[in-house]
């Protein structure tokens, strides 16, 4: 009993590695954070605003970019402060409380991307009953459950982190509160939480990744039927942006959580962490406008009227 111990607080190491040159990070950093903000800002406002855009796919976008701005709130504000720090001390309680909303939000998105997925499968492969089988309350309610049950998972989660005996220092050696980082600490036996961990990742990312992989096999299957090559080249278009999100998102997150021997290699999940919660985000938006027609007409339509009031004031 005498090793116990529950710190009152963590030092997140971050990018201490590098010195004085961490500070070179806090610019580009910063810069990507906001036009993260920004990007994404401006898709829900579209979405809010637009009424071309009051649609399934495009609920589903507008959540999945509010997600991209709360995930990167988790996280990102802190690294930010922390570099230009030299105590990157964070709280106990705090810890806890972004390792709970960084990893519920993250799992939410992966809920929401398996949900565009189904969304297209439906107007694609079943075009007369789309309008009954994703009605709005069949959005808000398959959106609904996306939020909630991560949020409610992740609640024994993080008691059992909070229960853990922490007797191998208070230095998380990465920029956020993660969680093979945090259970280094910990002396105490980490083998049902670490198999609890798998389970958490097969229910919210492996599973969604399978119903994305199987709604797009149909997809694929019934575009090829298709008579006419632009009706194919219109239904590829269509999803070409949330294959793209699709892409980037679980092959980072896979990397970084369900895979084997994941605690090696620190200064990488750093790295490929830094992509998930910073660089993906940033990406988002572009890659909704420039892969998505009916985005950039609305775009260009937005930008037609405020030239318009422009030249009548």
């Amino acid at each position: 009993m005498a090793n116990w111990s529950q710190p009152s607080e963590f030092i997140l190491v971050g990018f201490s590695s590098l010195g004085g040159l961490q500070t070179l990070l806090y610019g580009p950093f910063l810069a990507l954070y906001l036009l993260a903000f920004v990007g994404n800002a401006i898709i829900i406002a579209m979405v809010v605003a637009d009424s071309h855009l009051h649609t399934p796919m495009y609920f589903f976008l507008g959540n999945f970019s509010l997600l991209e701005i709360l995930v990167t709130m988790t996280a990102v504000p802190r690294m930010l402060s922390d570099l230009l720090s030299l105590r990157k001390a964070i709280s106990f309680a705090g810890c806890l409380a972004q390792f709970y909303f960084y990893f519920s939000l993250g799992s939410t998105s992966f809920l929401i991307l398996a949900d565009m997925a189904l969304d297209r499968f439906v107007a694609i492969c079943h075009p007369l009953r789309y309008g009954t089988l994703m009605s709005g309350a069949v959005c808000v309610r398959l959106a609904g459950a996306a939020w909630a049950a991560p949020f409610l998972a992740m609640v024994p989660t993080v008691l059992s982190r909070a229960q853990l005996n922490y007797c191998r220092g208070n230095a998380i050696n990465h920029f956020f509160c993660d969680n093979v980082p945090l259970l280094q600490l910990a002396c105490s036996d980490t083998r049902l939480l670490e198999f609890w961990d798998f389970l958490m990742a097969l229910a919210f990312v492996l599973s969604s990744f399978l119903v994305t992989l199987v709604s797009y096999g149909y997809i694929v299957s019934t575009v090829l039927r298709m008579p006419s090559a632009s009706g194919r080249q219109k239904a590829f278009s269509t999803c070409g942006s949330h294959l793209t999100l699709v892409f980037i998102g679980y092959s980072s997150t896979i990397f970084l959580y369900v895979r084997a021997g994941k605690a090696h290699a620190v200064d990488v999940n750093k790295v490929v962490a830094l992509v998930t919660s910073i660089l993906t985000p940033c990406l988002n938006p572009f890659i909704l406008t420039f892969r998505n027609e009916t985005v950039k007409a609305v775009v260009r339509g937005q930008l037609q009227r405020l030239k318009g009031l422009h030249k009548a004031a």
